[in-house]
């Protein structure tokens, strides 16, 4: 996982004033812990967007306008993840970029990826099987054990979509370095609250509508520079032009030299709420963000006799009918693996925490 340091007191007060302000812009009506399904939107992210429904609807709407927000999200995403802007490709589904990898594979090569992945990480990879491209799946724990030189390839989530654990970053990297393999991490879980340094893989890929507060519709992929001509952009659009309006028509193929090569065409509204909710999100910073999602997350796992943890992301054997107590207690979580799955995020608060914890305490089911 990422190291963090302990951040000076005055840096600590800086952030919590920032995350307080911060928390000014959401109104849920509910215990809101389902960030791992989708995030909440802030209220500039519903202002630009309402503006820029009306300015359709009254026909006064310009397709080159959209072009600003999208390249002040890609900015914001850069930094967000210690990327330069010209390693960030753009789209809309995590799967699409991760077939350009699986695509641009040798035939033969393996892929190494944690058990009970999520799917979007794994099925372009399993989709090249008449090539001979190989996925082994593995646990979590044992990843970077088990990269050899026969590994071409490490696909794995950063934290892990069903239960919130977190992969153990640095020896994954350091095996993989030590083996020539590379890796594609999949931050979706993680950026957000999570501070990751998407400059340290070969590929990143980050699905914008749960922790990144987004409409559905927006996605980035990073590329190291070392490794983007070895990849193909199959899905090369007008979009992916060096100069976009001037590649809208005929040939000869004329693409933007840098990542920009792998954009799909962008769906436009979503990127005009994207590009608040990453100005929200940068101007709180990755340390604040990090230690307060991790410490209420522990506050909710103390107060139901689970030990503490180092995800935002809280997976717990539960109770057959503790869905539904949530559910009337006006606690929105949800259900994955079998198991209850709350997510807490910037706008969450100890309030939120402690509702939460009265449910579930005494229905928490001990494993062993």
């Amino acid at each position: 996982m990422q190291t963090n340091t302990t951040p000076a007191d005055g840096d600590e007060a800086r952030g919590q004033a920032r995350l307080a302000l911060a928390q000014q812009e959401f109104d849920p009506d509910v215990v809101y812990l389902n960030t791992a399904s989708l995030g909440l939107p802030p209220r500039r992210s519903l202002t630009a967007l309402r503006a820029a429904e009306d300015e359709w609807r009254k026909g006064t709407a310009s397709p080159s306008a959209y072009d600003r927000p999208l390249a002040e999200a890609r900015a914001s995403y850069a930094g967000l993840v210690g990327a330069d802007p010209s390693s960030v490709a753009v789209g809309s589904q995590v799967s699409a970029f991760v077939g350009l990898v699986a695509a641009s594979l040798p035939e033969g090569s393996e892929v190494l990826t944690a058990a009970g992945e999520f799917t979007s990480v794994v099925f372009p990879f399993h989709a090249q099987a008449p090539r001979g491209v190989r996925v082994r799946e593995v646990p979590l724990e044992d990843l970077a054990d088990e990269v050899t030189s026969r590994t071409s390839l490490v696909a794995v989530a950063a934290v892990q979509s069903a239960d919130g654990r977190v992969a153990r970053l640095d020896a994954l990297r350091a095996a993989c370095e030590a083996h020539g393999a590379r890796v594609l991490l999949d931050t979706t879980q993680a950026t957000g609250w999570l501070p990751v340094d998407a400059s340290r893989y070969a590929y990143t890929v980050n699905g914008g509508y749960k922790w990144l507060l987004a409409p559905r519709g927006t996605c980035f992929f990073t590329v190291r520079p070392e490794y983007m001509d070895d990849l193909t952009p199959h899905s090369a659009g007008w979009f992916a032009g060096e100069e976009r309006w001037e590649s809208l028509y005929g040939a000869p193929l004329r693409l933007a030299k840098d990542a920009r090569r792998f954009d799909v065409s962008p769906v436009w509204h979503a990127w005009v709420g994207q590009a608040r909710s990453l100005e929200l999100l940068t101007g709180v910073g990755t340390g604040a963000l990090h230690r307060h999602a991790l410490r209420l997350a522990n506050r909710f796992r103390a107060a139901v006799g689970l030990p503490d943890g180092d995800s935002a992301v809280v997976s717990a054997a539960v109770a057959p009918d503790t869905a539904r107590q949530l559910e009337r207690a006006g606690v929105v979580g949800s259900t994955r693996a079998g198991r209850l799955r709350l997510a807490f995020h910037l706008y969450n608060t100890e309030a939120d925490a402690d509702r939460a914890a009265e449910v579930v305490a005494g229905r928490v089911v001990r494993e062993t």
